[in-house]
């Protein structure tokens, strides 16, 4: 089963994202993955992409270790990520804050309270709650270290969908069920993963990816400039961080090489 959402549980996931990747304070990193099927009987352009293919989306937030904590199955390919997280469940919960989240607590080893965070794509919202990169071309390093920070954690929820398509094969097909069954097949492939990771360490024997290399294309240097919907609150949380990840304390050897 998926984990129950706790204050506790969240501050185990902080922990290890901080020991693996560096990234304090963080709750998971989220984004959305695109399964093929069949088209549905009837549906129109409900489930057709500008592909000309029909998907069903699974909104994923994934912990340090690849662990799938909560998901979201079912939303149309047409919509984006950042609109079905608007959307669903777990969005709205972070929103409202009735997921247990802890509060703001001291980045490592600073007087600096920061807030609990989930990390994602340029496709996201920036949000108290959310970090999402710089945009633009020309950043000040800071940013750039930022960037670079933040896609070394956000890469977790795609190695993790690389995972469990490499485990349960019906994903690397086009998917021949109707979209409710769809919907259990993913669910179960997520939990099914998780049960597996627990207990069967010689078949998911991945490393913890304590990797410090992040290819340039990754760290998004090249972003398109968001909206203005952010808040006050939330462009001075990523100011927090970029001070945090450029300072003595909080700040990785190999970073200033890679941006």
């Amino acid at each position: 089963m998926l984990p129950q959402p706790s204050e506790d549980m969240w501050k185990t996931v902080a922990d290890t994202f901080n020991t693996i990747w560096n990234f304090p304070n963080c709750l998971g990193a989220i984004d959305g993955k695109h399964f093929t099927i069949q088209a549905p009987p009837n549906s129109g352009s409900q489930f057709f992409n500008y592909k000309k293919t029909f998907f069903i989306v699974l909104l994923a937030l994934v912990d340090a270790h690849y662990n799938f904590v909560a998901v979201d199955v079912g939303a149309y390919s047409k919509n984006s990520d950042g609109g079905i997280f608007a959307k669903c469940n777990l969005g709205k919960a972070l929103q409202n804050n009735s997921l247990s989240v802890p509060q703001h607590a001291p980045l490592p080893r600073t007087d600096m309270e920061a807030p609990y965070v989930v990390v994602g794509d340029e496709a996201f919202p920036l949000k108290n709650y959310f970090m999402r990169p710089y945009p633009g071309r020309e950043l000040h390093n800071s940013k750039r270290v930022f960037n670079y920070c933040l896609s070394r954690a956000r890469r977790t929820v795609e190695n993790a969908f690389g995972i469990l398509i490499q485990k349960f094969r019906i994903f690397t097909r086009r998917i021949q069920a109707k979209p409710e069954n769809v919907d259990y097949i993913i669910l179960a492939a997520c939990i099914l993963h998780n049960f597996i990771k627990k207990y069967d360490t010689n078949t998911y024997n991945y490393p913890n990816a304590n990797f410090n290399n992040v290819p340039q294309q990754q760290v998004h240097q090249n972003l398109p400039m968001q909206g203005g919907n952010a808040t006050a609150d939330a462009f001075q949380a990523r100011e927090l961080f970029t001070e945090y990840f450029s300072s003595e304390i909080g700040c990785v050897p190999w970073q200033d090489e890679k941006v």
